[in-house]
């Protein structure tokens, strides 16, 4: 329906007569002729306004279920100019219970438009502030912005903090609010729409984020920490309540592995075996051993740009104090999609993790000063990414060490997961795993996802040379050691595109044939149709195209066609391509880690983007197939039916559940509402993980919150901590992993007297046919499972 008429609008804005300056267009309360409204599938049901439980009267906007309801608001003639103004400006508020996400759409008269989505929080009014040109928290060097509504100069102000595109304000048309297919009715309650000139809003919502702490200021929290003592009290409560979980802790062999288990032959380094239909993990001294483990225990990654944007931070130490020598340099700048549209990612940072330390435990001289030299070398997922490699004199690196090590074991975890630092490992009190991070000068192939960089080309002998030098360098010094669990292979590289359909499915074998020859890649797939076709005719007449000439195929931009069930030839050969290309990854990783470190794991290339070929391949060369599965249960990141046929172990490498209750703005990548809900998560997806008789652990991201203002390598600004900036553990959440931890070894053990009861039962019935499908064979190679898979 589309209800016209409320009034009748000047086509030009007056200017303003005062440099800070807010113009009222319409008054859905009062309204004149000023502004067309147009409604779709949306409607108002009253002709007058309505009290809000403030005393503020607003009219109400229902959305109806459907397929994108909208309010739109037109100039009745000519175009709006808001070329003086910086804001669009509504009153609002959400008639609901709950938040609701409004779609905002602002447009001009060449077809560009501005569009943002708003959280609308549930409560009292606000004023609506959307900016007029483009914006994004990444513009001030955080993934995420600061939580909304806030008050500015009194006023519950929200503010749009992503707005996407561009306009030209000189001609505006149309500004249209609308809500995504709801299930059922929706109202808002809106008042003034006008326009806002002349007021640096946006430099507000950003300015005096931080306090000297390192913790948001404009939130409270039970573990906040307001002056020194606090951090001594709450150290000193805490090493007491260690001690009692230490003590409390269930019998383990040296490793971890289960005492009351499933009993293996020992061996001398960490193995996987498979019984009664389930894999396990099984530790030197022969016990099965459940991978819990906790990403980057670090003191390397908790520092945070400050340069060139100081005015986030409401307390910096000045050179000459104590608490300066935590400031340091880096440069994050690298061409990835993780750094893209960042600004603030090089210059001067601040460790307020490290200083927070100082604070708690005093200062012990152990190591070179960071403030006296800027970071160097590889680090977590991006090695071009510089960060602090060096510790400040004024941290105790045995006690920190100690601590993070007395923490895990107290909390129920039993592996140093990635990144986590190498002084915890060489402690000998819990295994740990190392990641083969490859870097070089080798050809890389874009899929369009290519979050820390393009694929490697396995096919380019520099990056042979590449994995020998990383591999070398990662197992010198661990060949022979028994609290090693094993190597990752790289990092979530982007195996697969954006987005869904054969052009993400095929995006590797798509963007290979795109390049020149004098890549590698292109020509292994040029050779691998050239011997099955032949010549152009053949591969004209197999993929239902036009090639006048081979050379055409030969050429850069070449763009093949999408699969099509008349000629099945063209995805049997995406998929042809994309399996050599995966064999040649990991069969040169393989042969290089079997020949440094035979007696150790590979863990596999903790996948975030995966097709079927690369799952396979991985399946085949591996040891354990690793995914970062950042779902509410492990079986939704994957299809673990694909994963059975492989009949390989399966670690999930990262995952994790993060709020915005607790200072960082960032949800992570699976979000819950409250910071009560993340141990709920942790131990549901704990359990479902445990059903899946495949996995052989998983690993939760990570030990430490990331800075509120984001962290070096690529602004991620997340709460999905154990521990907080202040080295204050979340109480309430560590106690619910712990749980959770010390019932999934019980359950576990349970899990396995059933399932040798069972395969008895079997034997029994049929003497002699059980066990053979579930021998252990570390070296088995499973067939790829052609096109089936995500």
């Amino acid at each position: 329906m589309i209800l016209r008429s409320l009034l009748a609008a000047a086509c030009v804005l007056p200017l303003w007569a005062s440099a800070a300056s807010q113009q009222t267009l319409f008054n859905f309360v009062s309204p004149t002729d000023a502004v067309r409204v147009e409604l779709q599938h949306a409607l108002l049901p009253s002709l007058t306004g309505e009290d809000t439980a403030e005393g503020e009267i607003l009219r109400r906007i229902t959305f109806n279920p459907g397929q994108q309801p909208s309010l739109r608001l037109i100039p009745q003639s000519g175009q709006w100019d808001w070329s003086q103004a910086q804001l669009m400006s509504l009153r609002i508020q959400n008639a609901m219970d709950w938040a609701i996400t409004l779609l905002v759409r602002i447009e001009s008269a060449d077809g560009k438009s501005l569009t943002s989505r708003v959280a609308l929080p549930a409560g009292p009014a606000q004023n609506l502030l959307v900016p007029l040109q483009a914006s994004s928290p990444l513009a001030h060097g955080m993934r995420a912005a600061p939580p909304m509504p806030w008050y500015h100069k009194g006023k519950r102000t929200l503010l749009a903090t992503d707005v996407e595109g561009e306009l030209d304000p000189a001609r505006v048309t149309a500004v249209s609010l609308a809500l995504e297919n709801p299930k059922a009715a929706q109202s808002i309650l809106i008042g003034r729409f006008g326009v806002l000139a002349g007021e640096e809003v946006e430099q507000a919502a950003y300015a005096g984020l931080v306090d000297g702490y390192g913790q948001y200021t404009r939130l409270r929290w039970p573990e906040k920490v307001s002056k020194d003592e606090e951090l001594r009290t709450a150290a000193a409560r805490e090493a007491a309540q260690l001690q009692k979980w230490l003590q409390e802790r269930p019998k383990t062999d040296a490793y971890g592995g289960l005492l009351d288990g499933p009993k293996f032959e020992a061996g001398n380094f960490f193995r996987t075996e498979k019984r009664d239909g389930r894999w396990y993990l099984v530790t030197p001294d022969g016990h099965a051993f459940y991978s819990l483990g906790v990403n980057t225990v670090s003191l390397g990654h908790s520092a945070t740009y400050v340069e060139g944007r100081e005015a986030m931070f409401t307390s910096l130490p000045k050179e000459g104090e104590p608490l300066a020598a935590f400031y340091g340099q880096s440069d994050s700048r690298s061409d990835g999609g993780a750094n893209r549209g960042r600004a603030f990612a090089s210059g001067r940072w601040y460790d307020f993790y490290r200083a927070n330390l100082y604070r708690t435990y005093g200062k012990t001289d152990c190591a070179p000063p960071a403030a006296q030299a800027a970071a160097s070398g590889a680090t977590t997922e991006s090695p071009a990414v510089t960060a602090p490699s060096c510790l400040s004199p004024d941290v105790d690196l045995p006690r920190w060490t100690g601590h993070a090590l007395d923490r895990l074991q107290a909390w129920g975890f039993n592996t140093l997961g990635n990144w986590s630092d190498a002084e915890l490992g060489q402690a000998a009190r819990v295994p740990y795993t190392i990641p083969l991070s490859i870097s070089g000068d080798y050809a890389t192939i874009s899929t369009g996802l290519d979050w820390w960089g393009g694929m490697p080309d396995p096919f380019d002998p520099r990056f042979a040379m590449a994995a020998e030098r990383a591999i070398a360098i990662a197992t010198r010094d661990h060949r022979d050691d028994p609290w090693l669990l094993g190597y990752f292979a790289d990092n979530e590289l982007p195996w697969a595109g954006p987005g869904e359909g054969p052009r993400a499915r095929y995006a590797l074998a798509y963007g290979t044939l795109r390049l020149s020859t004098d890549v590698p890649a292109k020509r292994a797939f040029l050779k691998l149709l050239r011997d099955k076709y032949r010549n152009h005719e053949g591969l004209s007449r197999a993929w239902g195209i036009e090639l006048p000439a081979w050379e055409l195929l030969e050429d850069p931009g070449f763009e093949a066609p999408l699969p099509n069930p008349a000629y099945p030839a063209i995805e049997q050969d995406l998929q042809d391509f994309q399996r050599l290309f995966a064999d040649a990854y990991f069969k040169t990783i393989a042969d290089s880690l079997k020949w440094h470190a035979p007696n150790h794991l590979l863990l596999g290339g903790r996948f975030a983007s995966a097709t079927p070929e690369a799952v396979a391949s991985c399946a085949r060369y591996c040891d354990v197939l690793s995914f970062n599965l950042y779902t509410r249960e492990p079986q939704h990141g994957y299809d673990f039916a694909v994963l059975r046929a492989l009949d390989k172990p399966v670690l999930v490498s990262e995952f994790h559940f993060g709020s915005r209750d607790r200072g960082p703005f960032w949800g992570g990548l699976q979000e819950v509402y409250k910071e009560e809900e993340r141990g709920q998560a942790y131990a549901h997806y704990l359990q479902k993980a445990l059903e899946e008789p495949l996995i052989v652990g998983v690993h939760w991201f990570q030990y430490l919150d990331q800075p509120v203002t984001g962290r070096l390598l690529d602004g991620e600004n997340g709460h999905l901590g154990l521990v907080g900036i202040t080295d204050r553990p979340w109480q309430s959440f560590v106690a619910a992993v712990r749980k959770a931890n010390l019932e999934l070894g019980r359950q576990l053990l349970t899990d396995a007297g059933r399932r040798a009861a069972a395969a008895q039962q079997a034997e029994a019935t049929q003497p002699g046919a059980a066990g053979q499908a579930d021998r252990p064979d570390r070296l088995a190679h499973p067939e790829s499972p052609g096109p089936a898979g995500q």
